[in-house]
């Protein structure tokens, strides 16, 4: 069946790094863009970024550039967080997000447009 299932999440202390994975099956992984979304506790869901079908089209939310990076690994059906510096302000369930965009180079901001989601993992970083 068609799932999402992120992993690497982990408590860390600030300063730290984790890398999250985001493994993709049932589907043509290539023909979806790929969004990352955290929601901490009593708090809305929101957007940290999201890479278009090739990866050649990426975006932030602005609190994580240039300390999160994005990729995606097409062949292996993954798409990957890379989260350095971490803070306290990280602490969330982080989860991965598909946007079937038939290889248009769009992105998505809004978790309203994302047609799959994974369950989520807890990145909690410590003071």
């Amino acid at each position: 069946q068609v799932q999402l299932v992120e992993s690497g999440g982990g408590l860390v202390q600030a300063g730290d790094s984790l890398r999250l994975s985001c493994a993709a099956s049932g589907l043509t992984f290539s023909s979806y863009a790929m969004g990352w979304f955290r929601q901490a506790p009593g708090k809305e869901r929101e957007f940290v970024a999201a890479t278009s079908w090739s990866g050649g089209n990426s975006d932030y939310r602005d609190s994580v550039k240039g300390r999160f990076i994005l990729s995606r690994d097409n062949a292996k059906n993954t798409v990957y967080l890379q989260m350095n510096s971490l803070n306290p302000d990280d602490t969330a369930v982080y989860y991965c997000a598909a946007k079937l965009t038939l290889y248009s180079s769009r992105i998505s901001y809004t978790k309203n447009e994302y047609d799959l989601w994974g369950l989520g993992t807890q990145v909690t970083v410590s003071s």
